[in-house]
């Protein structure tokens, strides 16, 4: 995977409108005002084959947006970005979800967002369940869900099949500690097989024992890269000034 000269720019109101009717009367008569917002400023990275990377940075430092990158959700504003082989991305419990649909639906709908085919979904639907731990809640609405309910569905779904690539945006932080020591060992099984996993984390003490190497991002720019410990370490003497 990699990411050459990678730049992400929004562009965001100066003024908050009160209503959609308003926005669209406002935009109709050319009278909106833009600010441009860099969340990333020519980020180059490259990431072997069955590496463990972390990302790391304070909030609103463009990890998300990284994330989303290359999750093939957004496209970069300018530079290149390569990714190659099945991507499972974890980013955000969330996402990917209709909170009226029940977690039945939601298998389906998921799981065809990350695009597998619907025959394939039905073969594994049971063992997906079963991982979830939430076979009494399957068919109730998402809406009455907590977020680790959310969590542990979203997981087992993305990885219901092995992927070449797991993006983990810390998702896995608002499971409970069992469902957390399972999909540990489930990440670990996939780094053994090979797959590259990417993931996301405030946790510096997870990032230096699962990562190899790591990117620390700040305020949309890469401060530093390479070995894990020394990327935390870094990050830890600049925020303890």
């Amino acid at each position: 995977m990699l990411l050459d000269s990678v730049s992400v720019r929004y562009r965001v109101p100066r003024e908050q409108t009160k209503s959609f009717k308003h926005h669209a009367i406002r935009w109709l008569k050319r009278e909106l005002a833009y600010e441009s917002f860099w969340a990333l400023d020519e980020v180059t990275l490259e990431v072997a084959r069955g590496e463990v990377f972390g990302i790391i940075g304070p909030n609103g430092a463009g990890k998300s947006t990284l994330l989303k990158l290359i999750a093939r959700v957004l496209r970069p504003t300018a530079g290149r970005v390569r990714v190659f082989g099945h991507v499972a991305p974890l980013l955000e419990s969330a996402a990917g979800f209709d909170p009226e649909l029940t977690g039945r639906e939601n298998v389906y709908v998921f799981s065809a967002v990350l695009g597998n085919r619907r025959h394939d979904t039905v073969a594994r639907f049971n063992s997906i369940v079963e991982f979830s731990g939430l076979e009494q809640f399957i068919d109730a609405p998402l809406r009455t869900y907590s977020s680790g309910m959310y969590a542990r569905l979203a997981f087992s779904v993305a990885t219901a099949v092995a992927p070449d690539i797991l993006i983990v945006d810390e998702v896995l932080s608002v499971g409970d500690a069992e469902f957390q020591r399972r999909s540990g060992q489930r990440i670990e099984q996939f780094r053994r097989d090979g797959a590259t996993i990417i993931m996301v984390s405030h946790n510096l003490k997870e990032i230096e024992r699962l990562c190899n190497r790591a990117a620390w991002l700040e305020h949309g720019t890469l401060k530093a890269a390479g070995a894990a410990v020394d990327v935390v370490a870094a990050y830890e003497e600049a925020w303890a000034r």
